[in-house]
């Protein structure tokens, strides 16, 4: 920024960019939990009240590329299934292989995952009433779009596509963090590896939940 006070609408827009984007690097780098509006106010170069008249906290922040981030996987998550489901497969392989392209595209999206797992509990607090409900009206709009690619290969889902794209986002946040342990877990687990059974891998295990689903609520032929 060339700018040291944003006095136009254009220098407030990239002043927010900026804000977006050095909390995306920090994500990169660290997990939800540790990022602090102090630390991001630091790397943006600006004081924290500063930061504050763009976004009312560090999880309005957040909150903000979660839908950024969500927007970017549903993008590339319709080329995925485009390329890698035929429609003319029999139903069960066809449900065999969304299962794969959702867990096999979400895993190598850690940071989104990770988001997942902190929004019910975490970032959906510490938030105004207009922030949040911007957000979830944005949310409304990705499920949309989730629900009409899964319906394009799964017709036979009909009114379950919705929850099962929403329990995907759920299941996927929710395994991310046992696939990430912090340090002293994972010490634990190489102290004695019979504890290590409580650490799962995101993909396999997204893959199993998402396949089990799928094959439950698909009508039988």
């Amino acid at each position: 920024m060339s700018f040291q006070r944003a006095r136009t609408e254009e220098q407030r827009e990239i002043r927010r960019r900026a804000i977006l984007d050095v909390a995306s690097a920090m994500l990169d780098e660290m997990p939800v939990a540790a990022v602090t509006l102090n630390e991001l106010s630091r790397r943006v170069g600006l004081a924290k009240p500063n930061v504050l008249r763009y976004f009312e906290s560090r999880e309005a922040v957040l909150l903000e590329l979660l839908d950024r981030f969500l927007r970017e996987w549903l993008a590339e998550l319709a080329d995925e299934l485009a390329a890698d489901v035929d429609e003319s497969r029999p139903m069960a392989e066809r449900a065999t292989a969304v299962a794969g392209i959702l867990s096999s595209s979400l895993s190598g999206r850690a940071v989104l995952c990770d988001l997942f797992g902190a929004q019910g509990g975490v970032l959906e607090h510490n938030v105004s009433v207009e922030v949040v409900a911007r957000y979830k009206r944005a949310s409304l709009d990705r499920l949309t779009t989730m629900t009409a690619l899964i319906q394009k290969y799964l017709p036979e889902l009909g009114e379950n596509a919705t929850l099962f794209s929403l329990q995907t986002m759920v299941m996927a946040g929710a395994l991310s963090a046992y696939s990430t342990p912090p340090p002293s877990l994972r010490a634990a687990y190489q102290a004695e590896p019979d504890l290590a059974r409580f650490h799962l891998e995101l993909k396999d295990s997204l893959e199993l939940a998402l396949t089990a689903t799928l094959l439950g609520v698909l009508p039988r032929p």
